[in-house]
């Protein structure tokens, strides 16, 4: 083993500090797991305040609100994995079929870009575009409609969340599918051409069963991925009009823990949805490993 570490040194040099990196950032705050089974107070630390046992998940899951923020959670992430999936998929097989090298460097700049915009300045445009005198209630209005508050509606909250999420991030999500495209043999296309294939039949037999294994990875973990919305988009977005939608599990965290100080009670709460996100993970991945022999393991 020792000799085997001295030859490629080199290698084992290059894989120190993301070593380092896990170890400092993501085991290391493992310690602070502890929180969520005592009282927490600051001025006591972690060894001298109460324990407390299950009490905080306790709490959670027979607060009045429990429900409401599990079933938000859920439903937005269905919705975000439902609608966000597959486009960076089909955007990925659209751009494979351009021919034209300016016109697609152009079109992957335009889809790339929004991915570098800020949760801050996307929402501003979501408030710039939705208000009241904003672009869209102008067109209503020149259609003859009246002017609508979609801001304020818990039924357009949403549609607006997953929508803005799939145009900001579809270009940058199809570049692992374009360079799964990229390793399909030009050699098959052109036997599927001398044998009279079209487009689509190009797509659906040579290019899909292709990336299929690209397709099952990337959805295992956006699976395991479910219950981690981010908190920024959805507490921009957030105001006392649309609570009843907006209100998920990221954003209670951040009030209850960072605002309210209940910081083993906010622990307890997120070590909840990462369980729900760790039994996913390791659900889906065996039922794949089964089903199309593919899987992160």
């Amino acid at each position: 083993m020792g000799r085997r570490i001295l030859s490629a040194w080199q290698l084992y040099v290059l894989l120190l500090p993301a070593l380092v990196f896990f170890a400092v950032f993501r085991y290391a705050p493992l310690y602070g797991i502890q929180i969520a089974f005592r009282d927490y107070m600051p001025n006591l630390g972690i060894w001298g305040s109460e324990w407390i046992g299950l009490e905080n998940f306790e709490r959670f899951f027979n607060g009045f609100n429990f429900k409401t923020l599990l079933s938000n959670t859920i439903i937005l992430a269905v919705l975000q994995l439902i609608v966000n999936f597959p486009i960076p998929i089909i955007l990925a097989l659209v751009m494979n079929y351009i021919k034209n090298q300016r016109f697609k460097h152009a079109t992957q700049l335009i889809v790339y870009a929004p991915y570098f915009i800020s949760t801050v300045v996307l929402v501003g445009m979501l408030n710039v575009f939705f208000s009241l005198d904003g672009l869209v209630n102008q067109i209503i209005q020149h259609l003859g409609g009246d002017p609508i508050l979609f801001l304020n509606m818990e039924s357009a909250f949403r549609p607006m969340y997953v929508l803005s999420d799939v145009w900001q991030t579809m270009g940058w999500n199809s570049i692992i599918y374009l360079a799964a495209l990229s390793g399909v043999s030009p050699e098959l296309h052109e036997a599927a051409l001398v044998d009279g294939a079209n487009k689509f039949q190009r797509v659906f037999h040579i290019d899909i069963p292709h990336i299929l294994p690209t397709v099952v990875i990337m959805l295992i973990l956006n699976i395991g991925m479910i219950m981690s919305l981010g908190f920024e988009k959805a507490y921009l977005m957030q105001n006392d009009l649309n609570l009843g939608k907006s209100e998920i599990i990221a954003t209670y965290v951040y009030k209850v823990g960072l605002i309210q100080g209940q910081y083993g009670f906010s622990t307890a709460v997120d070590i909840f949805n990462s369980v729900i996100n760790l039994i996913l993970l390791l659900s889906v991945n065996k039922i794949s490993a089964k089903v199309s022999g593919s899987s992160l393991w």
